[in-house]
């Protein structure tokens, strides 16, 4: 088993490699690890199954759905990598150009940032997403994921190598951390001069882990607290297919909704129908109801759990939903301040101005009107797939693609100038 640091050191000499090579290239080189996901989906199934048999005593229903493959999600991850092939090559775009008085010419032009780390949790999917856009943008990768889905994501690495050989294409590009011993996290943390950008994609232990140890730069992500606000306006109905999609069509997520504040005005009249909704009905149905987690004003118009001091400020990525209620759209705005990790955050309304207030006054990196949460991802938003989901507000913020994947240098031509 290679080293973290022996690993680190083969991606930097592999990264010029990448650096220079055309936009067909890289697309080839994607084009054939999306059929050796497709070719090797049998033996990743079956690591796959190897995992979810390890950690199932371990992780409740809704993670293990995290951590599950089946063959259609991998039909996805490879149509992830083609979704990133059509895009355009970001390397070498001139974002800005300037010809100064003195005949120079000054070209602020995309460069790849050079070797990126991500440390990230449970989900095998992130594997083949994060090698898709770090290749594209012309860089390499050092993956280190948990050790609940070790087997998983080494077959992907596999399969991922096949299609980087296929291309004639050095598979150091794409490292594979195989150490998931917390030393081997801290090692990329402190990687000063090997390690140009680490991303932690997973839970709020791991991004904090980052942020107070890294000696490189690092980006936060994924911690998501998200509300969804109702506003005394909102169409009802449309309200109800929000939130009930918001919160249960995948639960495990960092988009998932956390959080429900409705205006007084239509408490009375809609918490009753959102309890029907997302308790009884999901009952009836033979699925999972949602626990309703309320506040004082909440509890005296449904039953439901009483809200404790820490659940409106609880990811919780389970069939869980803290609610409260307001009296305006200022107070709305106002308790998501106080408690929202800035990821995505929506106002249900009919009313033009609460909406515009909202959307200009909420500081998260994306705010929905009328749309359901869920939609913050990377696919979704046109970027093939995604590195993770920056809740920060320098260089990158929202769903990461192969842009934010890039820094830029000048490159100034001139003839003769002298200052």
């Amino acid at each position: 088993m290679k080293t973290t640091r022996e690993i680190l050191l083969a991606a930097k000499a592999a990264a010029p490699a990448l650096a220079g090579a055309s936009a067909e290239r890289k697309n080839l080189a994607l084009s054939r690890i999306a059929e050796r996901l497709l070719s090797e989906r049998e033996n990743i199934l079956s690591a796959n199954e190897e995992d979810i048999l390890a950690s199932k005593d371990r992780l409740g229903p809704v993670m293990v759905d995290r951590l599950r493959l089946t063959p259609e999600r991998i039909a996805g991850m490879a149509e992830g990598i083609l979704d990133v092939v059509r895009l355009p090559d970001p390397v070498g775009e001139v974002l800005e150009r300037t010809e100064r008085p003195n005949g120079m010419v000054i070209e602020k032009t995309a460069v790849p940032l050079g070797v990126i780390a991500i440390i990230y949790e449970s989900r095998p999917n992130v594997t083949s997403d994060a090698a898709a856009l770090a290749l594209k943008s012309g860089n390499a990768v050092i993956l280190r994921g948990g050790k609940e889905a070790f087997r998983s994501n080494a077959a992907i690495v596999r399969a991922i190598h096949l299609g980087l050989e296929d291309a004639l294409l050095p598979t150091e590009l794409v490292g594979f951390v195989e150490d998931t011993d917390r030393k081997s996290a801290r090692e990329l943390m402190e990687a000063a001069g090997l390690v140009d950008l680490l991303i932690p994609r997973g839970g709020a232990g791991l991004i904090r882990s980052c942020v107070e140890n890294a000696k490189v730069p690092c980006i936060q992500t994924g911690t998501g607290i998200c509300h969804i606000y109702a506003d005394a306006s909102a169409d009802r109905e449309m309200a109800l297919d929000i939130i009930e999609n918001a919160k249960t069509s995948r639960p495990s997520v960092c988009n998932a909704e956390e959080v429900l504040l409705v205006h007084s005005a239509i408490a009375g009249e809609f918490l009753p129908k959102l309890r029907k909704r997302l308790v009884e009905e999901r009952e009836e149905r033979g699925l999972v109801p949602v626990e309703l987690r309320l506040d004082a004003r909440a509890a005296e118009v449904i039953s439901g759990t009483p809200a404790g001091e820490t659940d409106f400020d609880t990811e919780y990525l389970d069939y869980i939903l803290a609610v409260g209620v307001v009296d305006s759209v200022d107070e709305a705005i106002a308790h998501i301040a106080r408690h929202s990790t800035g990821h995505s955050d929506a106002i249900l309304t009919r009313d033009e101005s609460a909406a515009e207030k909202f959307t200009r006054l909420v500081d998260s990196a994306a705010v929905y009107v009328n749309v359901s949460t869920r939609f913050t991802d990377g696919g979704e938003f046109g970027l093939g797939c995604e590195m993770g989901i920056s809740t920060q507000k320098l260089h990158a913020r929202g769903p990461m693609g192969l842009r934010e994947l890039n820094t830029y240098k000048y490159i100034v031509r001139g003839n003769g100038q002298t200052r």
